[in-house]
């Protein structure tokens, strides 16, 4: 039968049989955790002057981190005259039960280290996974955090990040911007064409190569369907977007070309 007593007599009795141990391992924690800070002060200053690569430099960041904090934790079980081979060997009792509650953790850190390996991100990179999209700002060993266009923090594990469906948008330097302009039946077709190609050759973000492409796509149930296809830096993306919408609209406006809306005509008749 389990005596609460008798556990806390044993602990009471070992830290006074090693008082001086137990001090020394409580100043050997203070101090550790003091020159870790210091060592990661002199990493981080090394890495942003030497590596230019930020996903990079937040990986190693964090293992670096990781790794001096555990050193710290077994030099002061030997400093409390825990011997390290009972540490290996409860480790190795124990590491079934710890895989399987850590299996989440490993399969994120396993993540991280394809990210780092295969690179399908990096830090800066405007990506789309897990119903989100943001701007990537940090990878660490278990997670990444981006940052999305209203300005909300989320943070995805690892290995959700690779093992689902994932769109990297800075991947390529340049992207295809797609648009469907409608129009009424009764516009020339040839007035509504020639106003979308003045507007896609004269936008300064637009990109001459590939050329842009306008085409009828197809006869709607309340307009006729045109398509409009232009190719600009992927920086540019959302500008050349919002750009070019608003300057149809202007012009269709000023050559009177109906932009028509669903509507339903009723007819009486009368017996």
């Amino acid at each position: 039968m389990f005596n609460f007593e008798e556990m806390l007599s044993n602990v009471r009795s070992f830290i006074l049989d090693r008082l001086p141990n137990v001090i020394g391992a409580i100043v050997l924690i203070i101090v550790g955790l003091w020159l870790i800070k210091g060592i990661m002060r002199i990493v981080d200053s090394s890495l942003k002057k030497y590596n230019k690569d930020k996903t990079l430099y937040s990986f190693v960041n964090a293992i670096t981190r990781f790794s001096l904090k555990l050193v710290l934790f077994f030099t002061a079980a030997s400093v409390l005259g825990i011997p390290l081979e009972s540490f290996m060997v409860l480790l190795g009792a124990a590491g079934l039960a710890i895989g399987f509650a850590l299996k989440d953790n490993l399969a994120n850190l396993s993540g991280g280290v394809i990210i780092l390996g295969f690179r399908p991100f990096n830090v800066g990179d405007f990506i789309q996974s897990q119903g989100e999209m943001g701007t990537v700002t940090d990878i660490q060993l278990l997670y990444t955090t981006i940052n999305t266009p209203d300005n909300r923090k989320v943070i995805i594990p690892n290995s959700d990040m690779v093992t689902s469906k994932l769109i990297n948008f800075n991947v390529e330097k340049t992207r295809r911007v797609d648009f469907k302009f409608g129009v009424g039946y009764e516009a020339d077709i040839k007035k509504v064409k020639e106003i979308l190609n003045d507007i896609s050759n004269n936008h300064p973000l637009v990109l001459e190569d590939p050329k842009p492409f306008i085409g009828l796509l197809e006869h709607g149930d309340n307009a006729i369907i045109y398509t409009v296809r232009v190719w600009c830096e992927t920086a540019n993306y959302w500008t050349v977007f919002y750009d070019v919408q608003e300057e149809a609209k202007l012009k269709f406006d000023e050559n009177n070309i109906n932009i028509p809306y669903p509507q339903l005509d009723v007819h009486m008749i009368k017996e």
